[in-house]
């Protein structure tokens, strides 16, 4: 676990903010399965944390940091029961801390109601659940180191080169016409009103403030979490779930009219909620392109607008497809000629429906170079071979340098 950089400990661990711990918890959090060295040969994708594996955690945090007072330390080390020492309750004081300021929840509460204090059953056998409000922090911290990197300030809204009564104000005026949207420059309309005075006031008399007209961007992220993310030596699908996050937390905050969906495609393809995005892990799985494309032209359609966008982060040439009969055929060696034909087939469906698809690669293939040459041919879309290490920078500089609206 990357240790969080903390000042020298001096006061009471109950001092720590809950933003604090989740900031401790951050790479445990989001673990992909690479940081456990047996389960990189056979990854679980299923597997869930408990609230034990959340306390051990903590604990190993806390350490690392040098957080914890040394009289605690020996007082932990000597004890018969661990529940009975100063840290096991301080540590347990943080769980509940998370899970009262609703970012921690408990199987089978309401997800749509506050955090409830208390545990049910065993530490052992909870759980753990996180909440779109612990992803969302997450996400923020993602986005401020990934800016901080290239040396932005937080971005603003998606320009265009129209301007219309609406969101951001140019300082511009114009006089208003019928159907305008009623954004009343008061200082210019009083102008105009007074000398024939108020009770005299027509439409000719008012001025509207013109504002920069934004137009909405709907995402698709399909991230690849195959086998290959986690098994040649580097840790690729924790980055890429850092970018997805801190994309869902700039949409969210700075592009309100924008949504931004995510899919995880392996021997098939599933939608996964923000909420579960950080604890998602890779699993013994092919790369099933078509399948990921597939369903993210599906919830493109449903989510309507006219601006819309798939981004593709990946690993590895395409290694399965879902036969008509639901049978997964899988061929890992090459481009498998079946495999390849019904991809393409897709990328050009997304072509028809005027559906760019914006290509990061995370290695070096032959193959998958060569795939993703044909991908961004058929679709228009843009390719970046790219690293781990930096692919932030380049999802995050094409997302907010590529909405500009062209007529």
């Amino acid at each position: 676990m990357k240790a969080v950089r903390y000042s020298r400990y001096q006061g009471s661990l109950e001092e720590l903010s809950a933003e604090d711990i989740l900031s401790l918890l951050e790479d445990f959090l989001l673990d992909s399965g690479f940081s456990d060295p047996f389960q990189r040969y056979d990854p679980d994708p299923n597997r869930a944390p408990t609230l034990e594996d959340l306390y051990d955690a903590l604990l190993q945090a806390l350490l690392q940091n040098e957080l914890v007072p040394e009289d605690w330390l020996r007082e932990a080390r000597f004890a018969d029961r661990k529940e009975e020492t100063r840290l096991y309750q301080a540590i347990q004081g943080m769980i509940r801390k998370l899970q009262e300021a609703g970012y921690l929840r408990l199987p089978g509460e309401d997800p749509t109601g506050p955090a409830q204090g208390g545990y049910r059953g065993e530490a052992g056998e909870a759980r753990l659940e996180l909440t779109e409000k612990a992803a969302d922090f997450l996400g923020l911290k993602s986005l401020r180191e990934l800016l901080g990197a290239l040396g932005r300030n937080a971005p603003g809204l998606h320009p265009t080169p129209h301007y219309a009564p609406g969101v951001e104000s140019t300082g511009e005026t114009k006089p208003y016409e019928w159907g305008d949207t009623l954004r009343l420059n008061p200082v210019e309309t009083l102008k105009r009103a007074l000398p024939k005075g108020l009770e005299h006031l027509s439409e000719e008399d008012l001025v509207l403030e013109l504002s920069e007209y934004t137009a909405a961007m709907n995402t698709v992220v399909l991230l690849d979490c195959s086998h290959s993310m986690i098994l040649y030596g580097e840790d690729r699908f924790t980055p890429a779930k850092r970018v997805a996050l801190a994309l869902a937390h700039l949409i969210r905050t700075q592009y309100p009219g924008d949504q931004v969906r995510f899919v995880l495609f392996h021997d098939t393809a599933e939608e996964i909620p923000l909420s579960k995005l950080p604890l998602a892990q890779v699993g013994p799985y092919h790369t099933n392109t078509k399948a990921g494309l597939e369903l993210a032209r599906t919830l493109l359609r449903k989510m309507g607008g006219q601006m819309r966008q798939i981004i593709l982060i990946t690993d590895g040439k395409p290694s399965a497809i879902t036969l008509p009969s639901g049978e997964v055929y899988k061929n890992a060696w090459g481009l498998d000629p079946l495999i390849l034909a019904e991809t393409l087939k897709e990328a050009t469906l997304a072509r028809k429906e005027g559906i760019p698809i914006h290509t990061f690669m995370l290695a070096r293939e032959p193959e998958l170079l060569a795939f993703v040459k044909k991908l961004s041919q058929i679709t228009r879309g843009k390719a970046y071979l790219t690293h781990p290490g930096n692919i932030g920078k380049y999802v995050l500089l094409d997302f907010l340098t590529n909405k500009m609206r062209r007529n």
